[in-house]
């Protein structure tokens, strides 16, 4: 029945095999120092060159991975789209109803956690103290530093309009501006009624679906041969217009961040002993060519079907959970995001000595567990929902041109966190809900391990 579809991901799945054996990860490591130490020589800091000259060059550098970027976001609305419906409809609905709920707290419960980590390090190392005076000094677009506690726009009264704006009065207009998590509604409500169809229309419906995913993966083949140029591109663009001496001035903010997402990655890791029975090196190593493109794209989307490939040869997933999972979680389970924007928030508003009071952080985590959820997939998402949840929590939005320079930098290790947040939820899920037990597989690499 699937045969359409299972021709397709093989072809797909070779293909990700020759980069892998190929060493992509490698020329992407390369690419990378080579693209900073690039970027360093065309910083207008060392005096070679104006500073005209070198956006023009950084401009020309980054083309390459402008390209791959947009070739991502062109097919990312549908392969979301036929993805999440596949998964659903490949399912019964009595499974449905346990792995959606399931799914959906799952989701929330460990954001929640990530939010509240974040609130935690950034009490105990209030990153934001050493940048008070520093940030007013050196950024005029900072003139006004407010006095008194922030005004919060947040209230009860303002809920029921934001569930009711979650759902799309029409899906083609929130397809063309983006909206990733009204999209995601959409389909999954699409989705659930594509399973009550009889088997003679559903036939059709999933040969179309499998029709989509192959084009979109056949797009995502032609932007694989992209990635080691667009990232020494982007890299040398950015050393070049923000240049080490503007990092160094945020060092220890990065490292609260960096802490932070490492002990997020911790976290997974005792989900997926505890949870998953899994061996966590053994996850960290199969995962390893999803990470490292989420960091060099610092995109989701972009690493989404490698993810979904890696769930179901490396991980051994049950295809109808990763097929779930993965699209879902690329828009909804941003836990390296939520991290990110909590400990900047408050970050943000230490540089401009605010005191934040418990109602405040309390408002903060609520604000970005909801901001998060419906974070784009996409390279400087986190920066556009950090706009809105700094102003609904009263701290001037201008404060991002304090963490504007290391924001791609933070972005390259936040969406690693959030693919291996979202394998492992498929490890999780797979333990409970799939249809081969994750145990007889392991006994069976075990033997073949032996056996070599």
């Amino acid at each position: 029945m699937f045969d359409t579809e299972v021709k397709s991901l093989k072809s797909f799945n070779h293909y990700l095999s020759k980069l892998v054996e190929s060493r992509l990860w490698l020329k992407v490591i390369i690419a990378l120092f080579l693209g900073v130490g690039f970027g360093l020589l065309l910083s207008p800091q060392n005096g070679w060159i104006t500073k005209e000259t070198a956006d023009i060059a950084g401009n020309w550098l980054a083309l390459p991975g402008v390209l791959f970027l947009k070739l991502v976001q062109m097919i990312m609305i549908p392969l979301i789209v036929a993805s999440i419906i596949t998964g659903i409809a490949s399912n019964d609905k009595d499974s449905l109803k346990k792995l959606g709920g399931g799914v959906l707290l799952y989701f929330l419960g460990t954001t929640i956690v990530s939010v509240s980590l974040g609130v935690i390090l950034s009490q105990i190392f209030r990153p934001g103290r050493f940048l008070h005076q520093q940030a007013l000094a050196e950024h005029n677009e900072i003139t006004a530093v407010p006095t008194e506690n922030p005004e919060l726009s947040f209230g009860l009264e303002t809920i029921p309009d934001a569930i009711s704006n979650l759902l799309p009065e029409n899906p083609l207009a929130s397809m063309v501006s983006g909206e990733m998590l009204s999209i995601v509604i959409f389909t999954i409500i699409i989705g659930v009624a594509v399973l009550s169809l009889e088997n003679a229309l559903l036939r059709p419906v999933k040969l179309l679906l499998s029709a989509i995913q192959e084009v979109c993966m056949t797009v995502v083949k032609w932007s694989m041969l992209l990635v080691p140029i667009a990232v020494f591109g982007l890299m040398a663009q950015l050393t070049s217009s923000v240049g080490l001496s503007s990092l160094s001035g945020l060092t220890y903010y990065v490292g609260v961040v960096l802490l932070g997402l490492l002990l997020l990655v911790i976290f997974y890791l005792g989900l997926i002993v505890l949870l998953g029975k899994k061996n966590p090196l053994h996850f960290l190593k199969k995962i390893r060519d999803v990470q490292l493109l989420a960091f060099s794209t610092t995109s989701s989307a972009a690493v989404m079907p490698l993810s979904l490939k890696t769930a179901e040869e490396e991980l051994k997933v049950d295809k109808t959970i990763s097929n779930f999972i993965i699209p879902i979680g690329a828009t909804v389970n941003m836990d390296g995001t939520a991290l990110y924007q909590t400990i900047t928030t408050l970050f943000i508003a230490q540089a401009y000595g605010l005191e934040m009071s418990l109602l405040n952080i309390i408002v903060v985590i609520v604000t970005i567990v909801a901001a998060s959820i419906g974070t784009p997939a996409i390279p400087g998402g986190g920066v556009v929902i950090l706009a809105s949840v700094l102003g609904s929590v009263g701290i001037p939005a201008e404060g991002i041109i304090i963490i504007i320079g290391v924001e791609r930098l933070l972005g390259m290790f936040r969406t690693a966190v959030n693919v291996t947040g979202d394998l492992t939820a498929c490890m999780v899920f797979n333990r409970f809900y799939g249809k081969t037990p994750i145990l007889v597989s392991e006994k069976t690499d075990n033997k073949s391990i032996s056996k070599q």
